[in-house]
């Protein structure tokens, strides 16, 4: 397996607007309870109290999409994993306003936490408009690469899920050819649609929204693990 660690610069800055009084305490009461340990195996029981399924979304932005799943799905612990300070604070929100008692969060690289998960722990992992890393010198920075692709497939079960939303071109070509040279996923697609249509299952972000006002195409991707 290609080293992540060799391919950690995913990222770009990490805070945007100053917060405001009511979100700082967000992250200082909520927060703590809802934090990934730092060290150590990553099971379900660790996590969540016992034994159940669980998912992973990587860059959840504002956090709307995760919320939305585990409110569907209270029994599957979800695992978010975010690196900018302001889709945090959002995504605290959504989990306090829900009640969400299933949820929990990582500020930070999404790879060091699918490192400590057990191997086939997932159902599913989520990868929704990630930055596109729209340079070519910059291509081995995008999360679509076999480094991480490797450790996303270590930690899914088989036939576990690989989503990948896009509405980028250059992306979109590119996380085609990437995937579609590997041996241990399937696309599951056999029709148009099932591509350029949003799945029932699959809440849409404001980062969508924003995507189609702007009246860009976007693409959803559903690979199978082998």
């Amino acid at each position: 397996m290609n080293d992540p660690a060799t391919i950690r610069r995913l990222y770009g800055r990490r805070a945007g607007h100053k917060l405001r009084t009511g979100q700082a305490a967000l992250l200082e009461d909520l927060l703590p309870r809802l934090v990934v340990p730092d060290e150590g195996l990553l099971d379900a029981t660790r996590l969540f109290g016992g034994p159940r399924p669980m998912e992973v979304e990587i860059g959840f932005g504002a956090g709307e999409h995760l919320a939305e799943q585990a409110s569907a799905r209270p029994g599957t612990g979800f695992i978010g994993c975010e690196p900018f300070l302001n889709g945090m604070v959002g995504a605290l929100g959504h989990v306090r306003d829900k009640a969400l008692a299933n949820v929990r969060l990582h500020m930070g690289d999404a790879l060091t936490v699918l490192e400590r998960l057990p191997d086939a722990a997932l159902e599913r992992v989520y990868l929704l408009h990630p930055d596109p890393w729209p340079k070519a010198r910059h291509a081995k920075r995008r999360m679509v690469n076999n480094g991480p692709l490797d450790l996303i497939a270590a930690k899914l079960k088989p036939c576990g899920e690989f989503r990948l939303g896009t509405d980028d071109p250059t992306y979109c070509r590119w996380a085609m050819m990437v995937m579609n040279a590997r041996r241990d996923f399937t696309w599951q697609a056999s029709a148009a649609q099932d591509f350029l249509v949003r799945p029932p299952d699959w809440p849409e972000t404001r980062y969508e929204r924003k995507a189609r006002r702007k009246g860009h195409e976007v693409w959803y991707f559903r690979w199978r693990r082998i």
